[in-house]
């Protein structure tokens, strides 16, 4: 239930390709399969009708597309896309080792440039702060 893709420097990626790395669920898997049977290239889920691998202009095209179709800026990218899932996912606790696996990076230095301290996020450091706090008075550290 991965999808394989290759990267920057001719890295591979497991997930769903362009910038959102991720395990697929069976509705993406359902969908994936719809549009590999336009070619039915055996080494490719996006290709061009005659095989050959879709452009980065295509691509490009086909997310400014879906950009203005959801009314977002345009500062709104593919890249934007890899950054907020990364984020999501330290917000449900998922460890750093298993984002930056899923991220495809090969240190966890590159993962941290994509996390963001959002707003959920320092909610939770401030409550598991209290929390600990109130543990050491509420346990005898007051005495």
């Amino acid at each position: 239930m991965l999808l394989r893709s290759i990267g920057k420097r001719n890295r591979e990626r497991v997930g769903l390709v362009v910038a959102l790395v991720a395990p697929i669920n069976p509705d993406i898997l359902k969908l994936l399969r719809e549009t590999w049977k336009i070619h039915r290239n055996p080494k490719r889920v996006f290709s061009r009708p005659n095989g050959l691998p879709i452009s980065e202009n295509s691509l490009g095209k086909v997310i400014r597309a879906a950009r203005e179709q959801c009314g977002f800026g345009c500062e709104f990218t593919s890249h934007v896309l890899r950054h907020s899932f990364a984020t999501r996912l330290l917000e449900q606790g998922v460890p750093i080792e298993t984002i930056q696996l899923l991220l495809g990076h090969g240190s966890r230095r590159s993962t941290q440039i994509y996390l963001h301290l959002t707003k959920p996020l320092q909610d939770d450091i401030r409550g598991r702060i209290n929390t600990f706090i109130n543990d050491l008075f509420t346990e005898g550290g007051s005495q």
